[in-house]
C-alpha cells in the first residue's frame, strides 16, 4: 500500500478547512483530502452571509452579538466559545476582505449589512443589520477566495479522496486511511496532525438543504474510534426549503423584507413573534409553520406548505440582492418571485452536534475535557459549542472561519512544539478497510446499499424530525439498531474498482446509521423542548434537569452509550442578561 507523508493532513476542502490551510501554508507541509474537487464542497451553497458587529449600517456590539447567541442556543451554547467567536467576528470579517472576498458594499463602500433572524440590538430589543454578504452567493464566494489562497500558497490538494479510517500511535492520532475514487486503491496518508473538517450530516433525512456527499463521514469514523459525539439531538430544520424539493432560501430573503403567508394570506409570524416576527430563529420559525400546518391554514389544496412572499419587494431589489434565489424559484417551480409567492416548509439544514472540541479545535474525548493529542476538528462537524440547541443564520460561516483559523494556528504550535517527528504508522487501521471492502465485495447475496438507505431516511424524517414524541423516538431507535444489522450485510454488485460509487455508498452507509442511532437516543433522553429539539410530550424547557450537553459514545456491540457534560455558564455569573430566562422575540 502506497504511503504519502505531509506534516498536516486536513480531510474537507470547505471553510473550515481552507480556512486551516491557508493559516499553516508556508509554516508546515499541509495536503487537503476532499471526496470532492473542493469547490463543489458544501460551504459554497451558503446563501444569506456572515455575521460580526462591525456596526456598518447601525451600532452594534460583539457583547449583543453574543447575547442573541446564547439565547438563540436556548442557553445551551458554551459562554466562551461565544465570546471568542463573536469578539473574533469583525477582524474575521476585515481579514477576508484583504484575501480578497468581494462582499457587497453600500455607497459609501463600506462592507453591506443586512438583517437576519435573531439578530438584535440592546439585549434584543429590535432586529440589527449585523450580517455581511455577497448578494446571496456568499459562501460561494468565500469557497473560491480561500481555495485561490491555498493555491497561492502551495497547499497539496487530493481531489476524490475519501478518507475511511484513522491512524493512531501511542495514543496519538497521525493519519488516515483514504481510497482514491479514480483507480480504488486504498492510501495511507503519514502525517504528526490531522483535522477533520468534514461538514453535516443533512442526507440521513429524506428532505433537505444538504448536498448529496453530506453523509456524515467523519462523525462516523469518530465513532468507530471511540471517539464521542456530542449534542447530536439539535438538528436544525430551515424553515424556508422549496416545496418538495428542500433547496434552501436563505434566511436572507426575509432580511430584505419577504414575509411568511398562511393560506389565507395572514402573516403568521405576529402571532409567535411579535416583537421580530418574520426574523425570529429558525426553530421558532419552523415550529411555527408547523403550527399553522396543524390548524389546516396551510396554503395550496393539500395545505401542507406556506408562502415565502418577496412581491412587496422590486424586481431591481430581487434581482441585486437575491438574485439566485430567483433563478431557483424559475428553475424549479416555474415561478417569478416578484409576481407569485415561493412555497415554502422546512428542511433539514445544519447540526448542532458533532465530535466535541475545545476553542482552538483540539478533539476531546470526556466531560473533564480530555485530548487526544494530533486530532483537531472544525465547522460542522466539530462542536465546539456555540450553537447550542439552535444556531442562529449567518453565525455558520462565522464558526468556519474563526474556528478553522484557531485550530490551523494550535496544530502550528503543537507541529512546533510537541510533535518535533512523525510517529510509526500502524497498519490495523488499513487492515480493518480491507476486510470491511472485501466483505462488501465478497457477498453474493445482501440488501442493496439504496433500499436501506431510503428506509433510514424515512425513519429519520418521520420519527426524528422538527416534533417528536417517546412513542415515535422510542421506534426510531429499535428500527435504526435493525437498520444497522441490515447496512452491515448489503451487497455490492459492482466488483470495478474506478469510481465505484456503490462501494462508497455502502461505506458511508454504515457512518449513516450509526450516528443517526445517536441522534434518536440522543433525542429520546432529553425529556424536554429546547431549541431545535421540540417534543409534543415535553414541551417545556427544563433547565433544573437538562441543562447540560448530551454525550455519546458508540460500543462494540453497536450499542450507544450516553454521558452528559456541563455547560459553560461563565458570562451569567456577572451579567444578567446571560442567566437563562424565557426565550421571547
Amino acid at each position: 500500500m502506497q504511503v504519502v507523508y505531509h506534516d498536516v493532513i486536513i480531510v474537507g476542502a470547505g471553510l473550515a478547512g481552507l480556512r486551516a490551510a491557508v493559516e499553516l501554508a508556508g509554516k508546515q507541509d499541509v495536503a487537503v483530502l476532499s471526496k470532492l474537487h473542493p469547490l463543489r464542497s458544501h460551504s459554497g451553497a451558503a446563501q444569506g452571509g456572515i455575521s460580526a458587529a462591525l456596526g456598518n449600517a447601525e451600532k452594534d456590539s460583539p457583547e449583543w452579538h453574543a447575547y442573541d447567541t446564547i439565547k438563540g442556543s436556548d442557553y445551551l451554547a458554551d459562554h466562551y466559545a461565544v465570546q471568542v467567536m463573536c469578539n473574533d467576528a469583525p477582524r474575521a470579517i476585515i481579514e477576508l476582505e484583504h484575501l480578497g472576498v468581494p462582499f457587497s458594499r453600500f455607497n459609501d463602500g463600506r462592507i453591506a449589512q443586512r438583517p437576519f433572524g435573531g439578530h438584535t440590538r440592546n439585549f434584543g430589543e429590535a432586529p440589527v443589520r449585523r450580517t455581511c454578504y455577497a448578494a446571496d452567493r456568499t459562501g460561494h464566494v468565500c469557497l473560491h477566495t480561500l481555495y485561490e489562497q491555498s493555491l497561492r500558497k502551495s497547499v497539496s490538494f487530493y481531489d476524490e479522496y475519501q478518507v475511511l479510517d484513522l491512524c493512531r500511535a501511542e495514543g496519538f492520532v497521525n493519519g488516515v486511511v483514504a481510497i482514491e475514487l479514480k483507480t480504488g486503491r486504498l492510501v495511507m496518508f503519514h502525517a504528526r496532525a490531522v483535522m477533520f473538517a468534514t461538514g453535516g450530516y443533512g442526507k440521513a433525512w429524506k428532505t433537505t438543504s444538504n448536498a448529496f456527499a453530506n453523509t456524515g463521514d467523519g462523525l462516523g469514523i469518530a465513532l468507530d474510534n471511540g471517539i464521542p459525539l456530542q449534542d447530536m439531538e439539535f438538528v436544525q430544520f430551515h424553515p424556508t426549503g422549496l416545496y418538495q424539493l428542500g433547496i434552501l432560501i436563505t434566511e436572507a430573503a426575509r432580511g430584505e423584507g419577504g414575509v411568511l403567508r398562511n393560506g389565507k394570506g395572514e402573516r403568521f409570524m405576529e402571532r409567535y413573534a411579535p416583537s421580530i416576527k418574520d426574523l425570529a430563529p429558525r426553530d421558532i420559525v419552523s415550529r411555527s409553520i408547523y403550527e399553522e400546518l396543524r390548524d389546516g391554514r396551510g396554503a395550496g389544496s393539500m395545505k401542507d406548505h406556506v408562502l415565502l412572499d418577496l412581491t412587496s419587494l422590486s424586481r431591481e431589489k430581487i434581482a441585486e440582492k437575491l438574485p439566485e434565489i430567483e433563478s431557483f424559484a424559475k428553475i424549479y417551480l416555474g415561478i417569478d418571485p416578484s409576481d407569485v409567492p415561493i412555497p415554502v416548509l422546512p428542511t433539514c439544514h445544519y447540526a448542532m452536534g458533532g465530535i466535541p472540541t475545545d476553542v482552538n479545535g483540539r478533539v476531546t474525548l470526556d466531560a473533564q475535557g480530555k485530548e487526544i493529542p494530533g486530532f483537531w476538528a472544525a465547522g460542522e462537524v466539530a462542536c465546539v459549542s456555540v450553537h447550542g440547541a439552535n444556531r442562529l443564520g449567518s453565525n455558520s460561516l462565522l464558526d468556519l472561519i474563526v474556528f478553522g483559523r484557531r485550530a490551523g494556528k494550535d496544530i502550528n504550535r503543537f507541529l512546533d512544539r510537541v510533535c518535533l517527528a512523525p510517529l510509526p504508522l500502524a497498519t490495523d487501521s488499513a487492515d480493518r478497510v480491507r476486510g470491511m471492502i472485501e466483505s462488501f465485495m465478497g457477498r453474493s447475496a445482501g440488501e442493496t446499499v439504496a433500499s436501506v438507505r431510503i428506509d433510514l431516511q424515512k425513519v429519520m424524517m418521520d420519527r426524528v424530525s422538527v416534533f417528536r414524541d417517546e412513542q415515535g423516538l422510542s421506534d426510531a431507535v429499535e428500527k435504526l439498531a435493525v437498520l444497522q444489522e441490515r447496512a452491515a450485510g448489503i451487497r455490492v454488485s459492482d466488483q470495478s474498482r474506478s469510481f465505484n460509487t456503490e462501494l462508497l455508498e455502502a461505506i458511508e452507509l454504515q457512518h449513516m446509521v450509526n450516528y443517526s442511532k445517536v441522534v434518536a437516543l440522543s433525542a429520546l433522553k432529553r425529556r424536554e423542548s429546547r431549541g431545535a429539539h421540540g417534543r409534543d410530550d415535553y414541551p417545556l424547557r427544563d433547565d433544573a434537569a437538562w441543562l447540560k450537553h448530551s454525550l455519546c459514545f458508540l460500543e462494540e456491540n453497536g450499542e450507544v452509550r450516553h454521558t452528559e457534560k456541563p455547560v459553560d455558564l461563565s458570562l451569567a455569573s456577572s451579567r444578567a442578561e446571560f442567566v437563562p430566562k424565557e426565550r421571547t422575540y
